[in-house]
């Protein structure tokens, strides 16, 4: 198995406290090229945090009339909101042009929303932004050739929704657009100097030049959310926020190549996959020959955001599907704060600051390491700080190399189903909650569907992990089987195609032990263990590190017995992420036998052997042999384990035995056995609730409250345990730390 580095960063991201005001901090480094961004050795921190009020109104007639009210703000509102900023252009002089979007969202709401860019100064020592004078985007030679909101051309929400911004070199502004979706040049003073260009692979549902009958190529509001330049100016790249609507890969997003000289698209294009598919595209910067950072994120904000992640992508390099590759600079929902910037500030801030905003769509590189984020607020319906309060638009900075991170240590933290005492299991925002909580490996359980591809299920039967029994759709599916000799009734993945499960949304396993799990319901979908391979390997640990996999392959034997092996789309899965070899930070684990002699021939990575508190591997059942788990873990059968695995994953009880009251007894000698015979430990489930722990570690008498978890993994692992499976990574990484 592999070694990790200790706790560097403690989890706040999913727990801070709500309230209070931003506070004060150092100032931003200004100017120069981009850095190198993180290292295996350090990790980002937050330098400075300005906010602007939501509630601020510029000068100009007033807007919203037509907003849909939210968080206690009814429109119309007495002057020019500034809902957040979709681009930036830094001065260079500790001042920006932030620019806001169309208004309100669409276009029907948004012809009072006036569009323009905003000079702003953020006081990083008071934490507040000043607002100086602004540009107003306007047509006064008439390029445009479709109506307009206003007589006196000023343009507006309702003719353009701008995304996007890069200065020329002649100072003149080319905006990334999403109604079109076009590209529009306008002079440093905001007058369009040429008609709108065109997109060439497709319209939007809102494009003014949308013929009767035409299937618009470009989803709504998935236009140019993007727009990176080349120094020289000689290059744009605008990127489609959203995959293009007849794209059978919904996870692809274009990034295009236009020349600004001639006005028109090189016929260059780079294909770039998001994490999951309805992740979009937010920003895009040029930082150095063929490389740029790419803002990718989901939808969601607040507790239920998964992916706030900035990306470098090498358009010279592909990998065997024709992706460019990408490497994580920055995971904004893991920052550490060590001067205490951004406490008080609402949810997400404090010792470690997270930007888990809706929608976090802009980066400015600044030079030495240091990078701006900023947000689009969506004024007034984000709350994603404190609920009921829209939120403020914010200007952070981060230095990607600011704090030091810890030296490598031993005992493995694995995230069981991700951290499934959080967040609903085998979901991407439970695996994503357990990276950020220090979890060194996920654990991702494997079952098929109808198509044959691996999804990350408990089990195949999904009635209690889906919203599949409310869909009227699906009614005819519940059956009866039997899998591993037990008659089960319900939904199973194997009776579903990969695009019919995508339609469901997972929900909580245990309601009544953790209902805080069920505001997150009917959010998430099943991911495929290719998406979770693909969250692992962009991912890093606390420490630096890659982050692990560590999936189970369920009921192989019943899965064979209907056509559905796993073990080959197991290996393809890995060896397509770059998952082979015996280095990787992989561990294939199975309650049952057979399946892992036959990959202990075909693979190099590691094994082990899942040993239950009671009952008998199914295979050795179905064949008649009469070995049961207890046997396994005799000195003999851990030495004929050690002939095909690397290591066991052992139930808690099998290593440190209860008493008839519930409370722990000593060690029994099979953690010492097993290290005799050169297999490493592995213990679970480590949960935190009173009724999973031995009575010595309960607190009160709520079955449902957490107890003490942390002092009964310390015990297991002074009993000679290498590593652990718990629902509470958070806990775990702090027990070995």
């Amino acid at each position: 198995m592999r070694t990790r580095r200790a706790v560097a960063l403690a989890l706040v991201a999913v727990s801070a406290a709500l309230g209070g005001t931003v506070a004060a901090s150092l100032p931003a480094a200004a100017g120069g090229s981009p850095g190198h961004g993180p290292s295996a050795d350090r990790g980002p921190a937050l330098v400075s945090r300005a906010t602007l009020s939501a509630d601020f109104l510029a000068d100009g007639p007033s807007s919203g009339a037509a907003v849909t009210p939210a968080n206690g703000r009814t429109g119309p509102f007495a002057g020019q909101v500034i809902p957040g900023f979709s681009g930036a252009l830094d001065n260079g002089d500790g001042s920006f042009w932030g620019l806001p979007d169309n208004g309100f969202g669409s276009k029907t709401n948004s012809a009072d929303f006036l569009l323009r860019m905003y000079l702003v100064t953020p006081d990083w020592r008071s934490g507040t932004i000043q607002v100086g004078r602004h540009i107003s985007f306007q047509d006064p030679d008439h390029r445009i050739d479709f109506p307009l909101t206003r007589s006196d051309r000023l343009l507006t929400g309702a003719d353009f929704d701008v995304e996007s911004v890069q200065r020329a070199q002649d100072g003149t502004l080319w905006v990334g657009e999403e109604f079109g979706p076009f590209l529009l040049h306008f002079s440093a003073d905001g007058v369009l100097l040429s008609a709108p260009v065109p997109f060439p692979d497709g319209k939007s549902p809102a494009n003014p030049y949308l013929a009767p009958g035409e299937t618009p190529r470009v989803a709504s509001s998935r236009g140019f959310e993007a727009l990176a330049a080349s120094p020289d100016g000689r290059r744009l790249y605008p990127v489609v926020e959203g995959a293009l609507t007849d794209d059978t890969d919904k996870r692809r997003r274009l990034v295009y190549e236009f020349d600004p000289r001639a006005q028109q698209y090189t016929g260059r294009t780079w294909q770039y996959q998001t994490d999951a598919e309805a992740n979009v595209i937010g920003d895009a910067q040029w930082v150095g020959k063929d490389r740029l950072w790419l803002v990718e994120r989901d939808d969601f904000d607040g507790a239920a955001s998964v992916i706030k992640r900035v990306y470098e992508v090498d358009l010279s390099t592909t990998d065997r599907d024709g992706f460019v590759r990408k490497t994580l600079i920055l995971d904004a929902l893991r920052i550490a704060d060590p001067r205490g910037v951004s406490a008080g500030g609402g949810y997400g801030t404090g010792e470690t600051f997270a930007f888990p905003v809706q929608s976090f769509e802009t980066i400015v590189p600044l030079g030495r390491d240091r990078l701006l984020l900023a947000n689009d607020n969506n004024y007034p319906g984000n709350a994603a700080r404190v609920p009921g309060t829209p939120d403020a638009t914010e200007m952070v900075v981060v230095d990607l190399r600011g704090v030091r991170l810890a030296e490598p240590d031993d005992t493995l933290v694995v995230g069981h189903r991700g951290a499934s005492g959080y967040r609903p299991e085998h979901t991407l925002a439970s695996y994503e909650t357990a990276i950020l909580q220090c979890a060194d490996y996920i654990e991702p359980d494997l079952v098929s569907t109808k198509d044959g591809v691996l999804v990350a299920r408990h089990e195949n039967e999904i009635g209690s992990t889906t919203d599949v029994s409310t869909r009227a759709e699906f009614t005819s599916r519940r059956t009866t089987k039997t899998i591993d000799g037990v008659s089960l009734t319900g939904w199973f993945t194997e009776d579903f195609t990969l695009a019919e499960l995508r339609t469901l949304r997972a929900k909580e396993r245990i309601p009544a032990v953790r209902p805080g799990n069920t505001a997150f319901d009917g959010r998430y979908q099943v991911p495929t263990f290719d998406e979770v391979l693909d969250l692992a390997r962009t991912s890093r640990t606390c420490a630096g590190e890659p982050v692990g996999v560590y999936p189970e392959t369920k009921h192989p034997t019943y899965f064979d017995g209907i056509g559905l092996s796993l073990e080959e789309p197991l290996l393809a899965a890995l060896a397509a992420n770059g998952f082979d070899g015996r280095r990787a930070p992989v561990i294939i684990q199975s309650f049952e036998t057979s399946n892992l002699r036959e990959l202990s021939r075909q693979t190099k990575l590691p094994l082990a052997q899942l040993i239950n508190c009671s009952g008998a591997p199914w295979d050795l059942v179905a064949a008649g042999d009469t070995r049961t788990y207890a046997d396994l873990v005799t000195r003999e059968g851990l030495r004929g384990i050690a002939r095909y695995a690397d290591g066991i994953g052992a139930c808690k009880d099998v290593l440190i035995p209860r008493d008839a009251s519930g409370a722990l007894r000593s060690p029994s000698p099979v953690i010492r056995d097993a290290h005799r015979a050169g297999l490493t430990v592995h213990g679970w489930t480590f949960r935190a609730e009173n009724q999973f722990l031995p009575t010595q570690f309960r607190v009160g008498t709520d079955p449902n409250s957490h107890g003490d978890l942390k002092g009964e993994i310390r015990t297991f692992l002074r009993a000679g345990m290498d590593g652990f499976f718990t629902d509470h990574p958070d806990v775990g990484a702090a027990a070995v730390g």
